[in-house]
């Protein structure tokens, strides 16, 4: 469907509505008029905007699952920039009579294209109220137009429109199917908004001290740049779009990467290394694997890192009924804990995001080293979903319930574009020793390995059907994973 033109209307509209009913107290910059009135006259009429632009990521633990997936594009005058997107083109008003409220919209459009987990997402003409305080767009979801959609609450407040916190809404969480979004801290918001610069004293009568400091700040260069959202306070503050406008201690893309991890041991012994295949930017590396970066972001001073890789591991062992991929593998931390993410696709069918192991990061923090944040042998937990993933009839082996060790991972991440990866993990960051990941002989399998659904957890018909094999009674050069046939 092609991109709606930004309508003047709806601007006009949304506008009247803050007017009637904002009171966000945000004062205009000196630098702005429209009819500046001496004192005593009739009150200004609203001062247009002449520009800007408007900067905001949506989220970072998104972006880098969806470049895991697919691909994320800025078109139609956005473009990417370190944490994130710009809008520009803005048009709206500043109305003091109205309650001291700002509306602007902006142009360009972001698409989100999850073709392969149902989705394709667009973002476009995005607007902002500090009355409403809200962040809405149109949206475009898998053919459907939306106009209008609130994505975030925004954390409007006085005159600083810089890093604003915004909080994503139960419509955002829609677009994307997932009702955890809702209620979450979405990516921090930077506004910078240009407007006409006040006429000179000589050229128009001046306003008395008492009603200039009521209707807005000293027109001085040092109030304006440090108390207000002009062009100069807010540039100084916004990521440029070609450099590395990020502090070194915020929001940072990641460049390149490496995750080399091998699931469970036992488990790699019992299918053989022939019954292993490593494909999509996953290879053999030592005894385990490495998958290739796909995107993500590391935030040091809020102790934040998402990442997603490329590649897959898919295990068979035909004479037990065994056929089992991992991939789509995304890990995500935040202060002293973390996520594995992965799918799991079987013959049944493919179950998506499964939050398959907990991290412990309990030994980082986050800071990098000449641009790399190398973190090895990191304890790796079975959750409750990734248990599920080998379960026979519901039941789980007592080294694969939740909270018993896997094999820990070794993760690297870069920031500058000229760093060279570790090849086998890397010192600097290392969080804590190697996690337990049991003998060869302990690693038991389960039904979902052979026959999970997509969605669910296995599937017990399945697993009763292969009971006869499932789990086996390995060869005698290949281990069995447990004594007895499932209950």
């Amino acid at each position: 469907m092609s991109s709606p033109v930004r309508r003047p209307a709806v601007l006009a509209a949304a506008v009247l509505t803050a007017a009637t009913l904002g009171t966000a107290a945000f004062v205009l910059p000196a630098t702005a008029v429209g009819a500046w009135p001496a004192a005593g006259a009739p009150a200004a009429a609203p001062v247009p905007v002449l520009s800007g632009t408007l900067d905001w990521g949506v989220l970072a633990s998104l972006r880098a699952y969806v470049k895991g997936i697919g691909t994320i594009t800025a078109q139609d005058g956005a473009t990417e920039v370190p944490g994130g997107f710009r809008f520009g083109e803005a048009t709206g008003q500043y109305d003091a009579a109205g309650g001291h409220v700002v509306t602007a919209a902006f142009k360009g459009a972001v698409v989100f294209d999850g073709t392969r987990h149902g989705f394709v997402v667009k973002m476009e003409n995005f607007r902002i109220s500090t009355a409403t305080k809200k962040l809405t767009a149109d949206v475009t979801r898998n053919g459907t137009l939306k106009p209008n959609v609130p994505l975030a609450d925004v954390a409007f407040a006085g005159m600083n429109m810089k890093d604003l916190t915004t909080t994503l809404t139960p419509e955002f969480a829609a677009l994307f199917d997932r009702d955890a979004y809702a209620g979450q801290p979405g990516d921090k918001l930077t506004v910078d908004l240009k407007f006409p610069e006040r006429p000179s004293p000589s050229t128009s009568p001046s306003p008395s001290t008492s009603a200039s400091t009521s209707t807005s700040p000293s027109p001085s260069p040092s109030s304006s740049t440090s108390s207000s959202p002009s062009a100069s306070a807010s540039t100084s503050a916004a990521p440029s779009p070609g450099g590395s406008g990020a502090p070194a201690d915020g929001p940072q893309k990641i460049l390149n990467g490496k995750l080399t991890w091998g699931v469970k041991e036992s488990f790699r012994a019992y299918v053989g290394e022939k019954g292993i295949t490593a494909s999509g930017g996953a290879v053999k590396d030592g005894a385990t694997y490495a998958f290739a970066f796909g995107a993500g972001e590391l935030d040091v001073r809020n102790q934040k890192l998402n990442a997603s890789f490329q590649g897959s591991l898919r295990f068979r062992f035909t004479l037990h009924g065994l056929d089992l991929t991992f991939e789509n593998i995304r890990v995500a931390g935040a202060g002293k804990t973390g996520t594995l993410t992965l799918d799991v696709k079987t013959p049944a069918g493919t179950r998506k995001d499964v939050p398959f192991a907990t991290l412990d990061l309990s030994k980082t923090d986050y800071k990098t080293k000449g641009g790399l944040l190398a973190l090895t042998g990191v304890p790796a937990y079975f959750t409750e979903q990734g248990s599920t993933v080998f379960a026979n009839d519901n039941a789980v082996l007592d080294q694969y319930k939740p909270g018993k060790p896997m094999d820990p991972l070794d993760l690297s991440v870069a920031v500058d574009k000229d760093v060279t990866l570790p090849t086998t993990g890397g010192a600097t960051g290392g969080t804590g020793t190697t996690g337990g990941t049991g003998t060869t002989g302990g690693g038991g399998t389960g039904g979902s390995a052979g026959g999970g659904s997509a969605g669910g957890a296995g599937t017990a018909g399945a697993a009763r059907r292969r009971a006869a094999t499932w789990p086996p009674r390995a060869p005698s050069s290949r281990p069995a994973p447990c004594s007895a046939p499932p209950a």
